[in-house]
């Protein structure tokens, strides 16, 4: 299973993927981490990545989570990861998006074509109604990579999330199956 633009590629991680996904997560650390939570010192090592790819799968199997690695068509090299997370079902159907892209790419539409990928995926086939985020007021370029998909602002939420030891206010964003079709 994949999704695709003419210039990605999204499909589950596998776990041939583990060396790859640690090469970028290492290549990206200093640039990643004012955005994410502090991990044990086992997360950036090979079975590290290992057991986050078994877990995925684990999750995709399941419908609880949803995690993608994003690769180039051109190369096939990975560049990214976009999950949806935190899926409930029921009354809600909503799930939490998430995603890092190599430095290297930035600026280049493949995050904004990650997130597109996802939330249609998220709609269509795991049949969701919501997918919200949560993103730091200072992280300018994730809220354009929102606001570009037309997520729509929510509110703040305080202390929200302990990223690198501090418990660090968050937007909140979110977007419906209606408002993606309009």
């Amino acid at each position: 299973m994949s999704l695709h633009t003419d210039e990605i590629l999204l499909r589950p991680l596998q776990q041939q993927d583990a060396a790859e996904l640690l090469e970028l997560r290492l290549r990206n650390h200093d640039f990643l981490q004012p955005f994410e939570p502090i991990r044990p010192s086992s997360f950036l090592t090979l079975p590290g990545q290992q057991e986050q790819i078994s877990q995925a799968q684990n999750d995709f199997e399941r419908g609880t989570a949803y995690a993608f690695g994003v690769f180039t068509r051109e190369s096939g090299k990975m560049i990214g990861r976009v999950a949806l997370s935190n899926v409930a079902r029921g009354a809600w159907q909503n799930a939490t998006i998430g995603y890092f892209m190599d430095q290297e790419c930035n600026g280049k539409g493949y995050t904004t074509s990650a997130v597109n990928l996802a939330l249609h995926f998220a709609f269509s086939d795991a049949k969701l109604h919501r997918v919200q985020a949560a993103v730091m007021p200072r992280n300018q370029a994730s809220i354009r990579v929102l606001e570009k998909n037309r997520f729509r602002q929510e509110g703040l939420s305080l202390r929200y999330l302990q990223i690198n030891d501090v418990w660090e206010d968050h937007l909140l964003y979110a977007l419906t199956v209606e408002e993606l079709s309009q």
